[in-house]
């Protein structure tokens, strides 16, 4: 999505980014009447976290910076006018009260979809056919048949959040022969692979019809425990929920007891509340609860890193020419 009013231009652009030589030189050709101070290492081109660490000297320079700096530095940058980030999530930043009105933030958007969507699916398929019970019999050299499995075909998907990673869930899911209901803030807009659309407001309805709950929403004041005690209660029996989008979206420690009672067939976590998981926790302890350390996204995938320098080369040729930027959010993105 394209939104007007790319800032003015000028000053320091700080890039985070593990380029190649030939990467940067192509930054450098973007924007060349610019000074640009490249702080990333190739050599971590495969395993690329944040936040990045940029020097002090720099920040008070920085008119533009394209990584994920840590939030808690945010009042550093006293000249920011662009921040790009690496990752489709951007709240930290949306949320500071450090970072001034002006400033565009602008994501990864259409980066993460595709490879989210696919771990959550996965989640499905494993839970479906009791992989975990299998791994836990392996590990224990046991040969044992632990029973009945299931089936997506002519189930429901419930889709909850449908942007870039719910629409890709909702193809994959519509492919093995669900049915799809998406829900998002303008149910009159339509995704890929919805087959019906609704709103927040009928999110209750909704829920009790659902085979199978998959939550790709952004953490925001409103998605907060989104899925709580209240809301377990009103799913079916036997349903699975998956989250792939923000750790906050479920109650956690309602999901466990949902899950001991057992009320649920299972959940999938790739995020959870609080990351990471503290030793101790319920979930830990529940067998049909998988959970990985949030690695749907981020640089797992080949290909990801080079689709994320290509959303960062667009947008700096855009900013260096004053055109208006993509992937800009506006604070109640939040």
């Amino acid at each position: 999505m394209t939104h007007e009013g790319a800032p003015a231009t000028g000053g320091l652009i700080v890039n985070c980014l593990p380029l190649t030589e030939e990467e940067r030189r192509r930054f450098r050709q973007a924007a060349p009447e610019m000074v640009q101070e490249f702080t990333g290492d190739d050599a971590h081109r495969g395993d690329m976290v944040w936040p990045v660490t940029v020097p002090e000297s720099l920040r008070p320079l920085a008119a533009a910076v394209i990584g994920n700096v840590d939030p808690d530095t945010l009042a550093d940058y006293a000249r920011l006018q662009w921040l790009q980030t690496f990752s489709a999530g951007a709240d930290p930043y949306l949320s500071s009260p450090d970072l001034a009105p002006e400033v565009a933030v602008c994501n990864a958007a259409g980066v993460y979809g595709r490879p989210v969507a696919e771990m959550m699916i996965a989640m499905m398929w494993t839970l479906m056919k009791r992989i975990p019970d299998y791994v836990r019999n392996q590990s224990a050299g046991a040969w044992r048949d632990e029973g009945s499995v299931s089936s997506p075909a002519g189930r429901r998907a419930l889709v909850i959040g449908t942007g870039d990673i719910g629409s890709h869930v909702a193809v994959l899911a519509r492919s093995a022969g669900m049915a799809t209901t998406g829900v998002r803030r303008d149910p009159r807009r339509s995704a890929d692979g919805v087959d019906e659309m609704a709103g927040f407001d009928r999110l209750d309805d909704l829920l009790p019809r659902a085979d199978v709950v998959f939550l790709a929403v952004p953490s925001a004041p409103g998605t907060r425990h989104l899925m709580d005690a209240r809301r377990l209660a009103l799913l079916k029996p036997g349903v699975y929920v998956i989250n792939g989008g923000r750790g906050d979206a479920v109650d956690c420690l309602a999901l466990a007891a949902a899950l001991h009672g057992g009320r649920l067939a299972g959940a999938g976590l790739d995020v959870t509340e609080p990351e990471p998981l503290p030793e101790g926790h319920p979930l830990w302890r529940e067998p049909r609860c998988l959970i990985t350390p949030h690695v749907g996204g981020g640089n797992h995938l080949a290909g990801t890193g080079e689709a994320v320098i290509a959303v960062a080369l667009d947008n700096l040729r855009r900013y260096a020419e004053g055109r208006p930027l993509l992937h800009r959010l506006g604070r109640d993105h939040r």
